[in-house]
């Protein structure tokens, strides 16, 4: 009984070896983004000699005819089939899907249970993190090995803002290493990008960026240090008197202050530098909604039909058959993962078209609250699998290009029974304060005043929190002195 079941386990090892690279492989292509497909695909072409590509006017992927062909003999078409592979490694698929599945779906979510989740897919597929971007610029700093040892141990140190959450004596003691090495590895660190990193506080990191752009001795940096306190309390007329400069001087340097990134370590979550191709594109053609994959970037690849024949001949050897079959089992995976990617991407398009219909007729302000779990019932793939397919995937929409994972938000319901999500909310939050008297800006209070008086419950940090998230301060620190 022992013996069999070492036996089975055995077994079940060997499959996951020879199998999960291909998984891995077929989840790269899920979630990469149009431009870096070519890329992808381009070295697997160069990799596998059993693939070919064919011109961009050719015909589109192949389906290997050859091993449904009639005049093939069965032991001939037993080297081309590699059903039961395809099925196990389906399985295999499966049981990491369900390996991610969430207990309790009968539990009800508050708005910010909602967010915490939808951070826990994003996560699955996000980009470089801060800690890895900052620890590739400590492997290049030319430091001593012991410096070199305490960054590493500061960037660890850092909350999500950039910010070390401890100070350098009990980063020192905690560490074991000595305190002047620390030191010294905080000097470098607040040397790297982004600009700010690694400081002990918010005045810290502000004069960081001033003296980066030069503007260590400007009105804005003396505000910041020697009045701080004044500053957060918008005490205009109390600052310019005690620093003998005009209202307007003083007004000009809290702008520039306004300019700068109160939390670097926030921003790096995204690149929005960088090139943006639709992966998928929706329009309105003649009254009826369409939607189009972009397959611009997808070379067409088959599998070589020269290899195909060589291994139907029967004349190799059992160790260039077995090389044979595993390149060709490898291309008509990576075929199978095209389409498959490809499939997915349009069924969840098609699924975000119905519910978030009102948005692409009118706009943003009617986007609707939707759940990875709404669209992955419906789809019929795990959640993941929905969470994949949506990283770093654009959808050109009538009002502009959008990651597809914008349109999943958690969100509340109005009085009246109309579901809202937390992207309309913050667009109504931020038309409130752009409509606003700018010598009397609203507070978050007010706002929530105002939107409960639109039927939208909302708690006061809720508010506080998105108008944070939008980039916009407090009331004190935008009212404006004539």
């Amino acid at each position: 009984m022992q013996h069999g079941f070492s036996q089975h386990l055995s077994q079940r090892q060997s499959q996951n070896m020879v199998l999960a690279p291909q998984l891995r492989q077929s989840l790269k292509i899920l979630q990469v983004a149009a431009l870096d497909l070519r890329a992808t695909i381009a070295e697997e072409l160069e990799n596998n000699p059993a693939l070919e590509e064919l011109p961009m006017d050719g015909v589109s992927l192949d389906k290997t005819q050859d091993e449904s062909d009639p005049g093939s003999t069965d032991d001939q078409r037993e080297e081309l089939r590699f059903d039961r592979e395809f099925e196990v490694l389906a399985k295999m698929g499966e049981d990491f899907n369900d390996s991610f599945a969430q207990h309790g779906d009968t539990e009800s979510y508050t708005t910010e249970d909602a967010e915490r989740r939808q951070h826990f897919f994003d996560s699955l597929v996000g980009e470089r993190s801060l800690q890895e971007h900052l620890s590739e610029q400590a492997s290049l700093a030319e430091c001593t090995s012991a410096v070199r040892e305490a960054i590493h141990y500061l960037i660890g140190s850092l909350d999500d803002r950039g910010f070390l959450t401890a100070t350098l004596p009990d980063l020192a003691l905690l560490s074991k290493l000595p305190l002047d090495t620390v030191q010294e590895a905080k000097k470098l660190l607040n040397s790297f990008d982004p600009t700010g990193i690694g400081a002990a506080d918010l005045p810290e990191c502000l004069l960081l960026q001033l003296q980066a752009k030069g503007r260590g001795g400007s009105i804005a940096a003396r505000i910041i240090r020697d009045h701080f306190a004044l500053l957060t309390r918008r005490r205009l007329p109390d600052i310019a008197r005690k620093m003998g400069f005009s209202i307007e001087e003083v007004q000009n340097s809290i702008e520039e202050i306004g300019g700068l990134d109160p939390a670097p370590g926030r921003r790096f979550a995204e690149d929005h530098n960088r090139v943006v191709v639709a992966d998928v594109t929706v329009e309105k053609v003649a009254g009826e909604w369409i939607i189009t994959l972009n397959d611009d970037y997808i070379p067409r690849v088959r599998l070589s039909r020269a290899y195909k024949d060589i291994i139907a001949k029967g004349h190799l050897n059992d160790q260039d058959r077995a090389y044979l079959r595993e390149k060709m089992r490898a291309g008509k995976f990576l075929i199978n993962s095209i389409e498959q990617r490809q499939r997915t991407i349009e069924r969840i398009t098609r699924e975000i078209l119905k519910v978030q219909l009102p948005f692409f007729e009118e706009g943003l302000s009617k986007l609707r609250p939707l759940t990875m779990t709404q669209i992955a019932d419906v789809v019929g793939v795990h959640e993941t699998t929905v969470s994949r397919a949506l990283a770093n995937n654009y959808i050109r929409t009538p009002h502009g290009i959008y990651p597809l994972k914008f349109f999943f938000t958690s969100g509340y319901e109005a009085q009246d029974g109309a579901s809202i999500s937390n992207t309309s909310v913050k667009d109504m939050i931020k038309a409130l304060i752009e409509d606003e008297d700018a010598a009397k800006p609203r507070s978050d209070q007010e706002l929530v005043g105002m939107l409960t008086g639109r039927g939208i419950p909302i708690a006061r940090r809720t508010v506080a929190k998105y108008r944070d998230e939008l980039g916009i301060l407090p009331s004190n620190l935008r009212r404006r002195y004539d």
